[in-house]
């Protein structure tokens, strides 16, 4: 089995060049220590001394200098539209009120499929299309995705 020595970002390499491809979804991405099975049957150890968020199109360089690239799975996600800039400020604010992974698109914001969520910003005036795309949610401030696999409310002016 090969080790991971270093990770190449996405965009400082050429995937063209990758021996093989790992197609994991956005939790899947963001580990320490994982034994990873390549489309092409190549099998990797990511062992690092902490965990970081893997990006689809990143590339993982083995001992003998070869890359793996990781592929972000598609998944069932709600991509987000505000009608104004303000409403788009306050769907974001709402979103991160409760904890959840938001990536940012442009001038739109992709969730998780999540019924609730989607109903609370359709209530905020905004619109929800449902899409199937890989999901790399916006790092927090210590550099990582924090799904709790729970919502809670911090809205304390009811």
């Amino acid at each position: 089995m090969m080790r991971v020595n270093r990770i190449e970002l996405a965009g400082t390499w050429d995937p063209h060049n990758a021996i093989d491809r790992v197609m994991l979804d956005a939790d899947d991405r963001h580990r320490r220590r994982f034994v990873l099975t390549g489309e092409k049957g190549t099998t990797l150890l990511l062992d690092l001394p902490q965990a970081v968020t893997l990006h689809d199109g990143d590339g993982l360089v083995l001992d003998d200098g070869s890359i793996v690239c990781i592929v972000g799975m598609a998944e069932p996600l709600a991509e987000i539209a505000a009608k104004t800039p303000l409403d788009f400020v306050r769907v974001a604010w709402h979103l991160g009120n409760r904890h959840a992974d938001v990536q940012f698109v442009g001038d739109r914001i992709r969730i998780r499929h999540d019924h609730v969520l989607e109903e609370m910003v359709k209530g905020l005036g905004a619109t929800v299309t449902p899409v199937e795309a890989p999901f790399d949610p916006q790092a927090d401030a210590h550099g990582h995705a924090h799904d709790h696999g729970h919502h809670h409310d911090h809205d304390h002016d009811r």
